[in-house]
């Protein structure tokens, strides 16, 4: 089981001024503690259940880029980047950038965007439910096109792109990690099955029925089911012990995962969070 560190809360000890030497301190503490992926939320306001909507919040790939610089190892990227909020060609070009500067550990985290409370707060555009899935679909198509050899044109309903040259190409070949975060039977889990390197769940009663959606969407486009990456999230607040995260990774790993993403609630000393997985980590070896 590999375990990420999922970066939700940046309200730490020390308040915004102290807050790059902090996160840099984090990422290094949790890279030097054996957690082995680092990820951010793609929010520009906090989201309910973690903190009030003021608590800060750092745009996501401004933040990849200071991860970058501040490790040498973790594979990095969001959980998960809403499509709605950079046009397709864009955002391959920024995980692209990343990627080539990285030396190949940054790749995509995406999904059909969610939270129409932040979006019109801040003037993007929400369009309903089955127009973002059809920008999800055409945005990966686009992604995977420039992370190829093709320069084509890409002729989509919804975006045209008349050459899509991408120079310097990703480091990761074929392309970077792509993982489409959520657990919607009829269409997010049938993407992951046709595109996806991964899925990413919550834990819950219906994990276990949602794995066997994905292996049905596997069958029908001719997939391996086996060659999906299965990963979670788990959350953790001031009164979780690594035993408890220990026993969870336990559980998720008799279901087929092989990667938790542990993100933290109520917990403003970094360090902390870092403790309790690499002492999660240590039990499970």
């Amino acid at each position: 089981m590999d375990f990420g560190l999922h970066i939700a809360d940046f309200t730490f000890a020390g308040g915004p001024s102290q807050l790059g030497p902090a996160l840099a301190a984090h990422v290094r503490n949790a890279e030097g503690s054996g957690i082995r992926r680092i990820t951010v939320m793609d929010h520009f306001w906090q989201l309910p259940g973690i903190g009030p909507e003021d608590h800060e919040m750092l745009e996501a790939y401004a933040t990849l880029g200071f991860l970058v610089a501040h490790t040498d190892k973790v594979l990095l990227h969001t959980l998960v980047s809403g499509v709605i909020y950079r046009e397709p060609a864009l955002l391959a070009k920024q995980v692209t950038t990343l990627d080539v500067l990285s030396g190949g550990r940054v790749g995509l985290g995406i999904g059909a965007a969610w939270n129409e409370q932040e979006s019109r707060g801040l003037g993007f555009r929400f369009p309903p439910v089955a127009e973002r899935f059809r920008q999800l679909e055409e945005t990966i198509q686009i992604c995977l096109q420039m992370w190829s050899d093709s320069e084509e044109p890409y002729e989509g309903a919804i975006w045209q792109l008349e050459r899509t040259l991408n120079s310097p190409q990703s480091v990761s070949r074929p392309h970077p990690y792509l993982l489409i975060g959520g657990g919607g039977e009829r269409k997010t889990l049938r993407l992951v099955a046709q595109y996806a390197d991964a899925c990413n769940l919550s834990y819950g009663p219906q994990t276990a029925h949602k794995l066997d959606v994905l292996r049905g969407h596997c069958e029908a486009v001719g997939r391996d089911y086996d060659d999906v990456e299965k990963t979670a999230m788990i959350g953790i607040d001031p009164s979780t012990t690594w035993e408890d995260i220990a026993a969870r990774a336990r559980e998720l790993a008799d279901l087929g995962f092989t990667a938790t993403y542990v993100f933290s609630v109520g917990i403003r000393e970094p360090e902390r969070v870092v403790e309790v997985i690499a002492g999660a980590i240590g039990e499970l070896g």
